[in-house]
């Protein structure tokens, strides 16, 4: 009988613990690259290498990212923070994935109005790998599905360190400006 009991309470609990829990986002897990092997290692020191030059917009803007992007994503469901305005190459949005080419570049905005760049996005549109098939891979890694949109995608916080995880999709560290006033 209290073994029963005990297992009836603890089965409640977990059923409670999991209905009040925040989902999990694509790409939770350590912030830090060398928790994810050597692959990851040496495609985040290429992406860093790769974007280094675009904390300046205009160095982006000269290779095909807009200067100014109107809206700024965050998360206002589970509160996970932003991921900041999507600045799209549409130059890279094509059937090839590359860690040196991030399909979009992520930046917040300081309280002067600058843009600061915080991470990248990698991009593989349906049409180019359709959705049913067996995702692609960057740096050894699975990209998400994205079907809404029609896309594979990748987060890579490469400038902004993130506590959720090098890839996750949203950044508890970035958070978008209201910038009505």
């Amino acid at each position: 009988m209290r073994l029963s009991i005990l297992l009836l309470a603890v089965g409640m609990a977990a059923c409670a613990a999991e209905h009040d829990a925040v989902p999990l986002m694509n790409g939770s897990g350590p912030p830090d690259a060398a928790a994810y092997g050597d692959e990851v290692v040496r495609g985040f020191a290429q992406a860093r290498l790769a974007t280094e030059r675009f904390h300046t917009i205009d160095s982006a803007v000269a290779v095909g990212y807009p200067a100014v992007v109107a809206q700024c994503f965050t998360d206002t469901v589970h509160a996970h923070g932003a991921m900041g305005y999507h600045h799209v190459n549409q130059a890279y949005m094509d059937s090839i994935v590359d860690v040196e080419k991030p399909e979009i570049l992520l930046y917040a905005r300081t309280a002067d109005g600058r843009y600061e760049l915080n991470g990248v996005e990698y991009i593989l549109p349906y049409r180019y790998w359709p959705r049913d098939s067996v995702p692609p891979r960057l740096m050894g890694r699975e990209l998400f599905r994205e079907d809404e949109r029609s896309y594979w995608y990748a987060h890579m916080w490469v400038w902004k360190e993130n506590p959720a995880g090098l890839f996750a999709d949203w950044n508890p560290a970035v958070a978008c400006r209201d910038e009505s006033g």
